[in-house]
């Protein structure tokens, strides 16, 4: 930078100004200095520039999965907003299954290497979330509201509700859910709220809501197709299923595949997502932005970190599109074993 400052002809500071695209320089000066920066081939040194100004212009990503189809569209907005702000993202896959270790990862891992984290659909532990909170960042959730910081999230319970009412409406009385896991008892996680609108819904139209009609599907294809096994082998009488994702969804129209059980004349299932696949499974479901909440948790943390003003909470609403998974119950076939 010194170099580039002699050639032409400025102070350092000017060039930083510069080069920063900063007020209080001329036209004719930074034309100079890019000048001058073309002729010396000077490239900014990213870590010099973190240890002038205190700052590494990069975001903590933190999530459970990477190639799963919400996570996957929620990172890219996130990506694309902090690239378009000229930061990069730092992601750090967090281990999804509970363990006997108070911690699912390491919190030096990200001391000074970061200005501001972002946890994606991962509800964290009290513990884990106080560990991230002794790091001294700002913090914006997705996907699993953590409490006192912002996030960004759905109507977890009204999306469960409208998808089980859909379902309802149709006529059916003995109605499944596909849960992530029945063990989750964190109280802001997407899977706990879906089962609450699930369990609220039923209940108001008196209908059975016990835990003999949940099956944990671990939010994949592969868990639904083992879950949906579960369920309707426990409870052949079910005519429909709540699926907490498109994922399980899919998984469960295997399910019944395998068992010779028609959708939606034996079984009429719908998800939660929006998921590229669902035009060609024709799955009815509960359509989210997945995206645009990536993109809107980003320009909340650049927000913290600005010290701007920002909302502490958004909530995205989800949209019923009816494909060709839910109809009406017909006289249910007898599942056979495959």
């Amino acid at each position: 930078m010194a170099d580039v400052a002699r050639l032409a002809g400025v102070s350092t500071a000017t060039v930083s100004r510069a080069l920063r695209g900063l007020p209080n320089v001329s036209a004719q000066t930074r034309d100079r200095v890019l000048a001058a920066v073309a002729e010396l081939d000077y490239v900014p040194s990213p870590s010099a520039a973190s240890l002038a100004s205190g700052r590494t212009r990069t975001v903590g990503v933190l999530t459970p999965w990477v190639s799963r189809w919400y996570f996957g569209q929620v990172i890219e907005g996130i990506e694309r907003t902090l690239h378009a702000a000229h930061l990069d993202a730092l992601l750090y896959q967090l281990d999804s299954e509970r363990s006997a270790e108070p911690l699912r990862f390491d919190p030096a891992a990200l001391h000074r290497r970061v200005d501001g984290l972002i946890v994606v659909g991962l509800p964290l532990e009290p513990l884990e979330l106080d560990a991230l909170e002794d790091l001294g960042y700002p913090i914006v959730g997705i996907g699993a509201a953590a409490p006192r910081h912002a996030h960004v999230r759905l109507d977890d319970v009204t999306t469960a509700r409208r998808a089980v009412a859909h379902l309802a409406d149709l006529g059916h009385r003995t109605i499944g859910l596909l849960t992530g896991s029945r063990d989750d008892d964190i109280a802001w996680s997407p899977g706990f709220q879906r089962r609450v609108g699930w369990r609220a819904e039923l209940d108001s139209r008196a209908l059975e809501s016990g835990v003999g009609l949940e099956a944990d599907g671990g939010f994949s294809l592969l868990g639904g197709r083992h879950a949906g096994h579960v369920l309707l082998g426990r409870r052949p009488d079910v005519t429909g299923v709540f699926a907490a994702s498109d994922e399980m969804a899919m998984g469960l129209l295997l399910a019944a595949r395998d068992l010779g059980l028609r959708v939606p004349e034996d079984l009429s299932v719908i998800g939660v997502d929006g998921h590229e696949m669902d035009e060609v499974t024709g799955l009815t479901t509960m359509a989210q932005n997945a995206q645009e909440q990536g993109e809107a948790a980003a320009r909340l943390l650049l927000d913290l970190l600005a010290g701007r003003p920002s909302e502490a909470t958004r909530v995205y609403p989800t949209t019923l599109v009816v494909r060709t998974s839910t109809a009406a119950p017909t006289v249910k076939a007898v599942p056979r074993t495959p």
